[in-house]
């Protein structure tokens, strides 16, 4: 059984023209966000094994306040340049090539690469949360889904569960 976090970046700023889109923070708001799934993250869902990050700003400053809710040791870490603006194809193929012993990762991207992976893998679960799901992937929002595969390589379309599908919203109602 493996297990993959999908998150989809926190909301980012605009205001800055002089920025390129790879260079664009996080905005007031998706700093709140970052640390509400953070929080709910390091005290509901399970310790990744393996971290892998776009090297986009707004994606390492959703990260930050995760690693600094989740302690030391940090897990491992990896940012990738691929993961920018990745399609669904290509995370799915990041996906397929982890190595076996990982059995929780968490993968911090950009939509519409997230929307569709976790869209692609979601075959089943809560109905509520496969109706928001296929609704919208918010900023700042995770999914976690499980898939019942031996090994990394046999992640296909339709051969997860989610199991949860948190946005940001949803924890400052609480």
């Amino acid at each position: 059984m493996k297990t993959i976090l999908l998150l989809r970046h926190a909301k980012s700023a605009w205001s800055d023209t002089r920025l390129s889109d790879h260079e664009r923070p996080l905005n007031r708001r998706g700093e709140r966000s970052a640390r509400a799934i953070a929080d709910h993250l390091a005290q509901n869902g399970p310790r990744p094994d393996l971290i892998l990050c776009s090297t986009a700003t707004r994606t390492r400053q959703t990260l930050a306040p995760l690693i600094k809710r989740l302690g030391a040791p940090a897990p491992p870490l990896s940012l990738e340049d691929d993961l920018y603006l990745a399609s669904e194809g290509s995370l799915l193929a990041r996906l397929q090539a982890l190595a076996d012993d990982v059995a929780i990762v968490l993968l911090i991207g950009h939509n519409d690469g997230i929307w569709q992976l976790a869209e692609t893998l979601a075959a089943r679960g809560p109905a509520a949360s496969l109706a928001a799901l296929r609704e919208k992937y918010p900023t700042g929002t995770l999914a976690m889904l499980h898939v019942p595969v031996g090994t990394w390589a046999e992640l296909a379309a339709g051969s997860g569960e989610l199991l949860a599908f948190v946005r940001p919203r949803d924890l400052t109602r609480r």
